[in-house]
């Protein structure tokens, strides 16, 4: 057998054997009828996964290309509020210096968003507001419709980060007046890393920069975009991976998808409840538990290497704490392809792993959500 760690973290995760074989082929033309096949279909896709009507461009480059391409081609010199609770909000924000004036809006990692203090930016001139609407670092989902609704009040452009929330939560994009949607290929759609998709609104278009960087030029996409190509050399082998990938989510069905990362959510919380340990993230009313992570706090005493790395050792991955915050979580991904079987395998290895390190954990988690994935 080959010596593959099983991967659930929060992206990348485990690719489908289909994923896999498409990239499994020789080189052709990426100026050809073939690949414009390719690219033709795989945008027809992502829309649907998106639920947009806008313009939907992909990107050779990591999600966070396509957080830098929504910046710099639509808020250059622009007034920003960015909403921060976690690593990625935060990332967004030091891509936002770079282009425009932002302010950062903050809460405590993994807490409700200051949206009292949105409102106030709005009223006192911010032009764009940038979101993360599923913060993985803290494992908290983000109220993305109530921010949208604060910006369209204010004729704000609405940058949302849906990198590790469309294809596998609910995301409504034109509905919740999203006027840039990021999503990256290695995450909820079981892809490789590599490939960005940005959906562009008119209103994001009629804000255009004038002088957008070279490479992620979003214009010169679209462009290409409207006879099914690509400005610059794409990432073939990519781009097959993600045409397969949306094709094995939408005949899994989205809302079946959708209820699937839910139900394997929710066992790990279980679990989690069951064990007697405290989940990190800290929601609200308009604020919920991330669908697609769960950040669970180590109790006094117990260390990283004494739960994650023992996993790791066992060959299963779950992500660590970031920043300030290592050390103190470890975060369990559901996302992408993975079910039952693999959940209930990191399960287990963590249980055990407790168990090892002589920490008495109050009841048997594994059993209580496999109940949950059984109902």
């Amino acid at each position: 057998m080959q010596n593959e760690s099983l991967l659930l973290m929060p992206g990348p995760v485990p690719m489908p054997e289909r994923v896999r074989f498409a990239m499994a082929r020789q080189a052709m033309n990426h100026r050809g009828a073939e690949f414009g096949q390719v690219v033709e279909e795989t945008t027809t896709m992502l829309k649907e996964i998106f639920c947009t009507k806008n313009d939907l461009l992909t990107i050779s480059g990591s999600g966070t290309a396509g957080m830098e391409a929504a910046i710099s081609n639509f808020c250059q010199g622009k007034k920003i509020a960015c909403l921060v609770n976690g690593k990625f909000g935060d990332r967004l924000y030091k891509v936002s210096q770079r282009y425009g004036d932002p302010v950062a809006l903050t809460s405590d990692w993994g807490t409700p968003l200051p949206l009292e203090a949105l409102e106030n930016a709005l009223e006192e001139g911010a032009e764009a507001v940038t979101l993360v609407h599923n913060e993985t670092s803290a494992a908290i989902l983000n109220p993305a419709e109530e921010v949208g609704r604060l910006a369209q009040k204010h004729g704000a452009l609405f940058i949302m980060d849906g990198i590790t929330s469309i294809g596998a939560d609910e995301v409504y994009p034109d509905k919740w007046g999203v006027d840039v949607a990021i999503t990256g290929s290695q995450k909820c759609l079981a892809a490789p890393a590599g490939l960005a998709a940005v959906s562009v609104s008119q209103k994001a278009w009629d804000a255009q920069c004038e002088n957008p960087p070279f490479y992620l030029d979003l214009p010169a996409y679209k462009k290409s975009a409207d006879k099914n190509q690509t400005p610059f050399t794409p990432a073939v082998p990519l781009y097959l991976a993600l045409r397969e990938a949306c094709a094995i989510a939408l005949e899994e069905g989205m809302e079946a998808r959708i209820a699937r990362h839910r139900k394997m959510a929710d066992a790990v919380r279980t679990a989690v409840d069951v064990w007697g340990l405290s989940l990190f993230a800290q929601p609200d009313a308009l604020h919920s538990y991330s669908n697609t992570a769960t950040a669970i706090c180590y109790p006094e005493g117990i260390t990283d290497a004494a739960i994650r790395g023992k996993v790791k050792d066992l060959g299963i991955e779950v992500s660590g704490g970031q920043d300030h915050i290592k050390g103190k979580i470890f975060r369990i991904g559901t996302m992408g392809a993975t079910g039952a079987p693999e959940l209930l395998a990191v399960l287990a290895m963590v249980q055990g792993a407790f168990n090892a390190a002589g920490y008495s954990l109050k009841g048997d988690g594994v059993s209580a959500a496999c109940e949950v994935l059984l109902a």
